[in-house]
């Protein structure tokens, strides 16, 4: 085992993120899967979305800003659509609700869709979308964040780091799993940064003054307390790398998250250093079977997502990979030997537990 790390069966994880969460009057269900999804960063290989973030959590059930006793309300409903009022619910147990319902539309009508506002982090998107694959349906799920990327030319942040997945079955392989924020980086990772202490890349962020900025503090300063700055568009700093697509990316999920849904979006959507944003998502399924035989799309996806992967590596690079492979032998790995969790990570994790009356295994 890695020392800066220490290994937690995933089991053992989740089960001591719901007894948290259940001590903070989190119902049952709800608990359950907020720890999944939790949990779920972690193992597909997105720590900054994983249990670093339960303090975040934890904080806000106690000071109200995530409602364990709201009830989430229809606003608007058709057979292929429906929006949802969250009342500051947390937004994984909403979310997997909303998607369920989802699902359910699109196996009646072929496809559905549906927005939830009023929410909170929903934790990665991937977990939303891969819930369709199971019914052999392509999934999509969306949210937009606080304001935190800065548009091309741009050195105010106007939209969020708003990721979107995509997933897609296929027959033998694995399936198609695109889990991506519309900036060059999501801020998790940006503390993940911070908390080690490392300078980040050039091209992720941009400083006050809209000029290329690498410290990681300087840069979290400046989004929590809004003095300009903030994170760059997917392709990063102007048009030459192609920043203006991932600009409208990002407005693209704001409009379907916020716009469609009534709620909050673009700079009106912003943390504060004692709060965070309430925030909205939006999901979709699409039956295969609308447009072809199942078993001869999943074939077919078969032969491109080999080819793509047997395509020849660039000089000096092992293989190529399609989206969700490593995620899903990041998982094997996780699932066989345990959770690797960092040791500042895990020292917060049994401080909350100890709080809480809960028991952290290592």
């Amino acid at each position: 085992m890695d020392s800066a790390n220490v290994s937690v069966p995933r089991g053992l994880l989740e089960r001591f993120c719901r007894r948290v969460f259940e001590t903070l009057d989190l119902p049952a269900e709800d608990a359950e899967v907020a720890a999944q999804v939790l949990v779920a960063a972690d193992v597909r290989g997105i720590p900054s979305h994983g249990v670093a973030r339960l303090s975040r959590y934890v904080h806000g059930l106690k000071v109200g800003l995530m409602r364990a006793d709201a009830v989430p309300e229809t606003l608007y409903e058709t057979p292929s659509s429906l929006v949802i009022h969250a009342h500051g619910a947390m937004g994984a147990p909403v979310s997997a609700r909303t998607m369920r319902r989802v699902i359910q539309k699109a196996a009646a009508n072929g496809a559905a869709f549906g927005c939830v506002r009023d929410s909170n982090h929903f934790g990665i998107a991937g977990y939303y979308a891969m819930m369709a694959l199971a019914d052999n349906m392509i999934g999509i799920a969306m949210t937009n964040t606080a304001a935190l990327g800065v548009p091309t030319f741009g050195r105010l942040p106007m939209f969020g780091t708003n990721p979107l997945a995509f997933a897609c079955p296929a027959d033998e392989e694995g399936a198609f799993v695109l889990d991506m924020s519309t900036t060059v980086v999501t801020r998790g990772k940006i503390e993940v940064y911070d908390r080690r202490g490392a300078a980040l890349p050039e091209g992720w962020a941009v400083d006050a003054q809209g000029r290329s900025g690498t410290d990681a503090a300087q840069i979290l300063g400046n989004l929590t307390y809004q003095t300009g700055g903030g994170i760059l568009p997917l392709g990063g700093l102007g048009e030459t790398f192609g920043g203006h697509k991932g600009y409208g990316l990002s407005v693209m999920v704001d409009i379907l998250c916020g716009v469609l849904s009534g709620a909050a979006f673009g700079p009106a959507i912003s943390d504060t250093p004692g709060s965070s944003a309430r925030v909205s998502h939006f999901f979709g399924a699409v039956r295969i079977d609308g447009f072809r035989d199942p078993l001869e799309f999943r074939r077919d996806m078969d032969r491109m997502l080999r080819s793509l992967r047997m395509t020849p590596t660039a000089e000096g690079q092992p293989r190529v990979y399609v989206a969700g492979e490593k995620e899903r032998e990041h998982e094997a790995v996780c699932n066989r030997d345990g959770v690797p969790v960092p040791r500042d990570v895990y020292d917060d994790l049994v401080r909350i537990g100890a709080a809480c009356g809960v028991e952290l295994p290592g």
